[in-house]
């Protein structure tokens, strides 16, 4: 049979002053508050970075008056914009499902395809990345307008 005995100080270890203590522990409260300022700071700094609405919002305060209708009209047309744009990208999916594997394997297909299609997804894709921010700024206005109304 083993055993171990493991022999320990009878002294105990006396706990630093009070004082000392609750000084370290502010000092490092002190440095996480500091630490989450600057987080805080930059997480706006990056939120005002992603805001893509604004470029939009601006160019509408700006054309108010010569454009009122234009937010709600956008909204008023995206929907069959999309609707375009995903039966657009449904018929190339159809296309190519019956096409095979090798749909796209030599340069005069792939030719015909883009011709078929590249221009025209391109083009719409780009028409609903301009009305989008336009529509999503009319769904802001509505929101914003009962708030200013109670």
């Amino acid at each position: 049979m083993q055993f171990q005995f493991d022999v320990m100080s009878g002294v105990p270890k006396l706990p630093p002053p009070a004082s000392a203590v609750s000084g370290d522990v502010s000092a490092l409260l002190r440095a996480i508050l500091e630490t989450q300022q600057e987080h805080l700071k930059h997480a706006q700094a990056v939120a005002v970075a992603n805001d893509h609405g604004a470029r939009w919002r601006a160019l509408l305060a700006r054309w108010k008056a010569e454009f009122p209708g234009l937010p709600a009209t956008c909204k008023e047309v995206l929907p069959g914009l999309e609707r375009s744009y995903g039966a657009l990208i449904a018929r190339l999916v159809e296309d190519l499902q019956e096409l095979g594997d090798e749909a796209l394997d030599n340069e005069f297909a792939l030719q015909d395809f883009l011709d078929r299609y590249g221009v025209r997804l391109g083009q719409l894709g780009h028409i609903l990345n301009l009305v989008s921010p336009l529509a999503e700024s009319a769904n802001r206005n509505e929101e914003a307008s009962p708030q200013e109304n109670q």
